[in-house]
C-alpha cells in the first residue's frame, strides 16, 4: 500500500472510531461468501436515524405520518405512540404497526416508505480517486468503486473491505474476481448509510 493511501486510511479509521476492531491490523471480518443469502441479495432498505418516513394506515388519514427518525431511534405514530424504526426495513416496521394496531383497527393496512436522499459512501485506500462519493440508498459495491476510478496497480484483489456501522458494527470481505463477476450478486451488494469502502 502506498504512503498516500495508508494516510488515508489511517483518517478513515479515526472517523469511524466507533468501529475500532475494524480498522485494527488484519482485523475481524467476514467474507461476503459467508454471509446469509438474504443478506447478500437484499436491496431491502435498513432504515437508519434521521431517515423521513412516511407511514399511512388505509383509511384512517388521521393516523398517517411524515416525520424523521429520531436520535433514539423511534418515530411517533397516533393512538400507538412511540415505535422503534431504526434497524427495522420497511417492510419489517409495516407489519410491526400492523400488529399493534389490530387493538384499535380491524383489519389495519399500513404502508411504510423511506423518503430517498442521497448518501455518502467514502471510498479510500488503493484506489485510482479516493474520496467521498454521493450515491443513492441501495447503491451496489461496483458502482461505488467504479466511481472512485477502480483499482490501482497496488491493490490487493482480495482485500477489499466494505466496513459497516448499522444496524450493528461489522467488517465484510470481497475479492475483486467476485465483484467483476457479480459472484453471489457480491457487484450489486446494496450499500447503507455510514457504510466505507477501503481498498488495501
Amino acid at each position: 500500500m502506498s504512503s498516500r493511501a495508508r494516510g488515508l486510511l489511517a483518517v478513515a479509521c479515526l472517523a469511524i472510531s466507533s468501529v475500532s476492531t475494524a480498522c485494527a491490523g488484519p482485523g475481524s471480518y467476514v467474507w461476503f461468501s459467508q454471509l446469509p443469502a438474504d443478506q447478500r441479495q437484499s436491496g431491502d432498505y435498513v432504515i437508519v436515524g434521521g431517515d423521513l418516513l412516511d407511514v399511512k394506515v388505509l383509511g384512517h388519514e388521521d393516523m398517517n405520518v411524515h416525520q424523521k427518525v429520531r436520535g433514539d431511534g423511534r418515530i411517533s405514530i397516533p393512538i400507538i405512540g412511540d415505535v422503534d424504526a431504526r434497524g427495522l426495513r420497511p417492510s419489517v416496521l409495516k407489519g410491526q404497526l400492523e400488529a399493534r394496531l389490530k387493538d384499535y383497527i380491524v383489519s389495519p393496512s399500513v404502508t411504510v416508505n423511506v423518503e430517498a436522499t442521497p448518501m455518502t459512501i467514502p471510498c479510500l485506500g488503493e484506489v485510482s480517486k479516493p474520496g467521498a462519493y454521493a450515491v443513492d440508498p441501495g447503491t451496489g459495491l461496483a458502482e461505488v468503486l467504479a466511481h472512485a476510478g477502480g483499482l490501482t496497480d497496488y491493490a490487493s484483489r482480495d482485500r477489499i473491505f466494505l466496513v459497516r456501522q448499522q444496524p450493528a458494527p461489522m467488517r465484510i470481505r470481497f475479492t475483486y474476481d467476485w465483484v467483476l463477476r457479480n459472484e453471489g450478486h457480491a457487484s450489486a451488494f446494496p450499500l447503507r448509510p455510514g457504510d466505507l469502502v477501503v481498498v488495501e
